[in-house]
């Protein structure tokens, strides 16, 4: 009987506390093969990103090509990093930080997707938590990419939920809504799982004590103080998150959606992104087979699966287990 190969991933990040949990989750995981890490801009600039990229891997041994790639949205003007919900850092302001040693790849993050991609066609799955330049970037400079990438599954948008920088918008997409725009419309096979589950699953913080209590590794240790730091900013502005004291699991979904698809209902329909205004970053799902007069729904949209709903309890149970795993 011969095992199912681990699945090989391109991580698209800006860690960020979350991406530090998913990137985490996903060298844990034995059906997931990370060959390489992206850095994008937005919980923090892109050098940090590409640094915390880094620092993570170090302190779990791991060496795997992490590049720079989007420093600024393609068209709207930036927005200063949220350093009140991920520190300055990224990390919850980690009061110091071991001596480790790695440089970035001098690749482009959209060059090095174009090319792990052409290496290894059909067996790429793009895994994008952050905003979303680096894809559209790529699809920029390779047209026929989506023919060639297995899967992308992104973290980002909200159908039914409300947004989380503003009523309709969810940050990664409200980031870089024209390059978001661009990923929904390439024609790959796209999943997306946004806030209308990633608020179903709420993370206690004392999981991510009893994670580092179990290894008793720097590199839990530095994840248990992040989640602390994030979990202190929910439990000052959400009164559900409070009740628990723990934190959204958000970014770490878009792997558990990769290796227990099970665990969630799915839909399909064809998603655009209202580029500008109040509405600016909403992800507009075309749910039903209407035809509409207002340009952009043609039939020519592709399809993207979204994640409408989750089995929470399921999902803690998939992560602690895999965190839990004998990885470090």
């Amino acid at each position: 009987m011969t095992s199912t190969p681990a699945r090989k991933v391109i991580f698209d990040t800006d860690p960020g506390v979350d991406d530090a949990m998913a990137l985490y989750y996903a060298l844990a995981h034995p059906a997931i093969d990370v060959v390489g890490i992206t850095t994008t801009f937005g919980n923090v600039l892109v050098e940090q990103a590409a640094s915390n990229a880094l620092y993570l891997c170090a302190l779990a041994s791991r060496e795997i090509p992490v590049t720079v790639g989007a420093s600024k949205p393609l068209v709207k003007v930036a927005v200063p990093p949220p350093d009140f919900i991920h520190g300055a850092d990224g990390l919850g302001n980690l009061p110091q930080r071991v001596i480790t040693r790695g440089t970035p790849d001098p690749r482009s993050s959209p060059q090095f997707i174009i090319d792990t991609v052409r290496q290894s066609p059909g067996e790429i799955t793009l895994v994008a938590v952050g905003p979303l330049g680096n894809l559209a970037t790529a699809l920029r400079m390779d047209p026929e990419l989506p023919a060639m990438v297995r899967e992308v599954i992104l973290m980002g948008g909200t159908v039914l939920e409300s947004g989380n920088v503003s009523p309709v918008a969810e940050a990664n997409i409200w980031n870089d809504p024209h390059a978001a725009d661009a990923v929904f419309t390439a024609g790959w096979p796209l999943t997306m799982v946004g806030l209308d589950v990633t608020h179903q699953v709420i993370l206690p913080l004392a999981l991510f004590q009893a994670i580092a209590e179990h290894h008793c590794h720097r590199a839990t240790d530095t994840l248990h103080h992040a989640v602390s730091f994030y979990s202190a900013f929910y439990g000052q502005h959400d009164s559900l998150v409070r009740q628990v004291n723990g934190c959204y699991g958000h970014d770490v979904l878009a792997f558990v959606v990769l290796t227990n698809p099970e665990l969630f209902t799915l839909q399909n329909g064809r998603v655009r992104v209202a580029v500008d205004g109040l509405a600016q970053g909403q992800t507009m799902m075309r749910r039903k087979e209407v035809s509409y007069p207002q340009y952009g729904w043609h039939e020519d949209i592709p399809h993207t699966q979204v994640c409408m709903a989750v089995q929470a309890d399921a999902c803690k149970a998939v992560i602690e287990a895999t965190f839990m795993r004998n990885w470090l």
